[in-house]
């Protein structure tokens, strides 16, 4: 299948644009280039009924609630960006539709980044935040995108090896979750669809700066030893992605280890496009279906 039609005109839009690539910049002016560039390509914010933020040692959290009087069940999102870009405005958008959409409360986690904070001080933060959460809410559910789908797939491990907290479904879209980088996606996909290869071992060498640590499960949870027991999981991946093929084969071992799968491939999109619905339409379809999903998730918990 071709890529999308307005895929392809964002495709020619980047292409002309005068800013450098991620891994031509430092950090401090990649995260101002991506901040920037998501802004321009998000859909219109719902409303939503409350947003307050909470702040601890290490990490923050943006809580996003449909109503501010109701139990709600949880969302716990964790953005995407490589461990080194992206923030809580980067995805305010994507977790006021998920909140809305979902009728759950969101807690995006501003987690420390790389290089500044290396692995595994993401995986720390987003693993402390969940367990906060937890306290708080009758169910909850992680989630991510890229990077953070990567980390809501480790934090899923975490808690299932420490008996708590007690998550209910995993959502991964687009997930990281081999960091050897040696499927054929990476070559097949890997230069002129938005994420580039390139891109992809800036961020690991931000991130992972000592080689040994990208065989570790906390890094690349499709290597670890078992994936029984984990939650239920949603997985959605794209076709001209460099992470298309390791977000297929995370499906499928959550699948041969007896978890309930639910997995998605738009075969037409890139990488990141969950945060294009002010330009794609299959972005905003994506993040009803992942809605539609999470509620799902959170009615047979409370059945």
């Amino acid at each position: 299948m071709a890529v999308h039609a307005q895929v392809q005109a964002l495709l020619e839009r980047v292409a002309k644009s005068t800013l450098p690539p991620y891994h031509k910049v430092s950090p401090f002016v990649a995260r101002r280039i991506y901040r920037d560039t998501r802004a321009v390509l998000a859909p219109r914010a719902p409303e939503i009924a409350l947003v307050r933020l909470h702040a601890f040692e290490n990490y923050s959290l943006r809580e996003y609630r449909p109503s501010k009087e109701e139990k709600l069940p949880a969302l716990v999102y964790f953005h995407g960006g490589g461990w080194t870009i992206g923030d809580l405005d980067t995805h305010d958008t994507l977790c006021r539709q998920l909140a809305a959409g979902a009728r759950c409360a969101v807690y995006s986690v501003d987690y420390r980044l790389a290089p500044e904070h290396a692995f595994p001080a993401a995986v720390d933060d987003c693993f402390a935040a969940v367990k906060w959460v937890a306290n708080q809410h009758p169910a909850v559910a992680v989630g991510g995108d890229s990077a953070g789908g990567n980390l809501a797939a480790v934090v899923s491990l975490l808690a299932r090896d420490a008996g708590a907290p007690r998550i209910a479904f995993q959502l991964l879209i687009y997930p990281a979750t081999d960091q050897r980088c040696t499927t054929p996606s990476h070559a097949r996909n890997g230069e002129g669809f938005l994420l580039t290869r390139q891109a992809i071992e800036y961020f690991r060498r931000n991130y992972l700066p000592q080689e040994r640590d990208w065989s570790d499960w906390r890094a690349s949870p499709l290597l670890a030893k078992s994936h029984a027991g984990l939650p239920p999981a949603r997985v959605i991946t794209a076709g001209y992605d460099p992470l298309l093929d390791e977000g297929r084969a995370y499906a499928d071992k959550l699948k041969a280890a007896g978890v309930a799968v639910e997995y998605r491939e738009y075969a037409d999109m890139v990488h990141g496009f969950v945060l294009f619905g002010g330009v794609v339409d299959a972005a905003n379809a994506a993040v009803a279906d992942c809605c539609a999903a999470l509620r799902g998730a959170f009615e047979k918990v409370a059945a």
